[in-house]
């Protein structure tokens, strides 16, 4: 893996709504990590996911330089106000195994509650029943090169 350059900085987002949500989504689709990144601590009600993150942001750059090498950044994604989390189709016990975030969704139930769903591929999901929405999303400082750009060829079909 070849080193990035850091012009871009790091991002930090905040969902408080289904918009925000919807902005969070887009920013993190495509993030993979293990099984063994997912960690729920029903005492402090929160839910945190260590992801490799791919940065959609800076597309633009790499398609204008032509350069084709595109970037993946650590980042940690965490929820808060967790009141059960259920994972789906996600074997916790393979802790090796990888997952690849394909979206973000919030279903209300009992404003301002209700349900945050992470959809994965390969039909894997976590459901977390939240008495609000409120997430987070950092990057931390390490960062690298791909030339692998996420496809979503069913999607471009239609």
């Amino acid at each position: 893996m070849e080193s990035v350059n850091h012009t871009m900085p790091r991002l930090k987002l905040l969902a408080m709504d289904t918009k925000d949500l919807e902005v969070f989504s887009s920013c993190c689709q495509d993030a993979i990590l293990k099984v063994s990144d997912i960690r729920y601590q029903p005492v402090e009600r929160r839910f945190i996911l260590a992801v490799n993150r791919f940065a959609w942001e800076k597309i633009g750059d790499v398609e204008r330089k032509n350069d084709k090498t595109y970037e993946r950044r650590k980042s940690v994604i965490h929820f808060e106000r967790v009141n059960h989390a259920r994972l789906l189709g996600i074997n916790q016990s393979e802790a090796d195994m990888v997952l690849s975030l394909l979206a973000i969704t919030f279903e209300p139930v009992k404003a301002p509650g209700g349900t945050i769903e992470l959809i994965f591929a390969g039909d894997g999901a976590i459901r977390l029943d939240v008495e609000c929405v409120e997430a987070q999303m950092a990057d931390l400082d390490a960062s690298w090169g791909t030339s692998s750009r996420p496809s979503h060829e069913e999607d471009e079909a239609s």
